[in-house]
């Protein structure tokens, strides 16, 4: 094994363990909220905690969750030596993965969505950018969070090649793909109460899924 592939390794144990910390669980149990994963969906992620009718709650939960994203990646970018895109691509998959599957929780995580836009957003602005205003763009006009989040996450493969310069065979915009794939995935059953006209309905102001 070489030195490289050693230290993408060590990357993705530590991009895994930082998405796997579970602040959604945390804030609401420490705040007296009980378990998160008794309430509503029993997902750990904003919108459950919004289920609370905690508001703050929920948007430290969703600030916190991208928050950890875009550390994977910054530790990737400044801390390893021999920084590269590749390097910052498996910190990409492995944090969301961290976040989907957590092993202190029985890999029963989140969806991804608050992590995968932080980890975007820190490889290309631009495209968490316009991965937000898509998200945001049509929850409001379907009022069903979970549209906004997949159909951002069906472009943002395509804005980071066409946004950020980069190859598609490129491992950033092979990652994001990856993650995107990861997260529509984990909504497989909001897919089946959309396709059946089921999905329930939000108000515009309330998180993404996460």
């Amino acid at each position: 094994m070489s030195g490289f592939q050693a230290q993408l390794i060590l990357l993705f144990l530590i991009s895994y363990v930082i998405g796997s910390i579970p602040f959604g669980l945390l804030l609401t149990a420490l705040s007296g909220g009980g378990d998160i994963r008794k309430i509503g969906s029993g997902n750990i992620g904003a919108t459950n905690v919004l289920r609370t009718g905690r508001r703050g709650l929920a948007a430290a939960t969703l600030l916190l969750d991208a928050l950890k994203g875009a550390a994977a990646v910054l530790i990737a970018r400044f801390f390893f030596p021999g920084a590269s895109e590749m390097t910052m691509a498996v910190a990409t998959v492995a944090v969301v993965i961290g976040h989907c599957f957590p092993v202190w929780l029985g890999f029963r995580g989140g969806k991804g969505v608050a992590t995968g836009l932080g980890t975007i957003w820190v490889l290309s602005w631009p495209v968490g950018l316009g991965c937000c205003v898509v998200w945001l763009l049509v929850a409001r006009l379907s009022r069903i969070s979970s549209a906004g989040a997949l159909a951002a996450f069906l472009l943002a493969p395509v804005l980071m090649v066409l946004l950020s310069g980069r190859a598609l065979h490129s491992p950033i915009p092979v990652a994001t793909l990856l993650v995107s794939v990861l997260i529509w995935a984990r909504h497989w059953g909001n897919i089946a109460r959309l396709l059946t006209g089921q999905e329930p309905r939000v108000n515009v102001d309330q998180a993404p899924r996460s």
